[in-house]
């Protein structure tokens, strides 16, 4: 199936991959407030899936899609492997990662600094692409360190391009590979959208999605336009109330859960993976953030946070934390 036989409407909006952050619970969470927006999975290596428990990586609910499987690799025959196993588990789409900066990344030589190995990268979405039927895409930064030559982030998605990618999820700032932590990479380099602009006029007929800094619903609104779809990362953990409206306006024909049924529907998630071995605060944790802003909002983190509640699985917290708000 060719990305064209794909509808385009997944990439309106994403939800980035976060380590330790878009679990399978979360993502649940965030399809309730965002009934047509693209869910990334954490970033997964190839090792974990080859050599560690499958089902505990992959496993998802059929609520959550459309989702998409992000690998953290840089051996094409591995990446292969996993591609054809989120294939047969009923991913909508494999993305490769390059442009986490970490250092554990760095050591397990993927991440951002594939971007300095764009023949190779080529090469394992080519692999990949001949392997399986769903889209294979990349996410990507703009530059490595402090270079911030168009020449290099253009000839990376040239390459790719050539290996027939046609969905780039753009990152519009450099990855500084020493010196900078993965939190500082997310807000010192500087941000370029103008570059990914630049890319998306260079390469037509390709679809270009922009992450980085969308920390506002104007900021997403104005950026929604410019660009083939856009990713938000930390502002779905810290306020996902603006998921809610942002998917409100991008779809305004397609209804957005309530507060009620938010809580309606975790409550009843709750009790279904905790029958799996699934702990309660797994499942709250996503929602901590959903009333920032409000009044009682603190009052609400609270109730959700309640320890001696939490140890004991009542999921009646769901609904008393709620109920100022519904």
């Amino acid at each position: 199936m060719s990305l064209y036989q794909l509808t385009m409407k997944p990439w309106r909006l994403s939800v980035a991959p976060m380590l330790d952050v878009t679990d399978r619970h979360c993502r649940y969470f965030h399809r309730l407030l965002a009934p047509e927006a693209l869910l990334y999975t954490e970033m997964v290596t190839t090792g974990a899936l080859i050599h560690g428990d499958v089902p505990r990586h992959l496993d998802f609910s059929a609520e959550e899609h459309p989702v998409a499987l992000q690998l953290g690799g840089s051996e094409p025959d591995a990446l292969v492997h996993c591609a054809k196993l989120a294939e047969e588990w009923g991913y909508d789409e494999v993305n490769l990662n390059c442009g986490c900066p970490s250092e554990r990344v760095q050591k397990g030589a993927f991440g951002a600094c594939l971007m300095a190995e764009a023949d190779l990268v080529a090469d394992c979405i080519k692999a990949m692409q001949d392997a399986v039927n769903i889209p294979v895409t990349v996410k990507h930064r703009l530059g490595l360190d402090y270079d911030e030559s168009y020449g290099f982030v253009h000839d990376f998605v040239a390459k790719i391009y050539a290996a027939g990618c046609r969905v780039f999820i753009a990152h519009a700032r450099n990855a500084v590979l020493k010196g900078l932590s993965p939190k500082d990479n997310r807000a010192i380099p500087p941000l370029r959208y103008e570059v990914v602009e630049q890319l998306k006029r260079d390469f037509p007929d390709a679809l270009f999605i922009l992450n980085g800094g969308l920390s506002t619903l104007e900021a997403m609104i104005e950026q929604s336009e410019k660009f083939d779809g856009i990713m938000v990362g930390r502002l779905a953990w810290h306020e996902p109330y603006l998921l809610r409206t942002i998917s409100q306006h991008l779809w305004p024909d397609s209804p957005v859960a309530s507060n009620a049924q938010v809580a309606q529907a975790m409550m009843d998630y709750a009790q279904r993976v905790m029958q799996e071995g699934a702990p309660l605060r797994a499942v709250i944790k996503p929602m901590l953030g959903l009333m920032n802003g409000q009044k009682g909002a603190r009052h609400f983190r609270r109730l959700l946070s309640d320890p001696k509640r939490l140890a004991q699985q009542d999921v009646g917290l769901i609904e008393e934390a709620f109920a100022p708000f519904v």
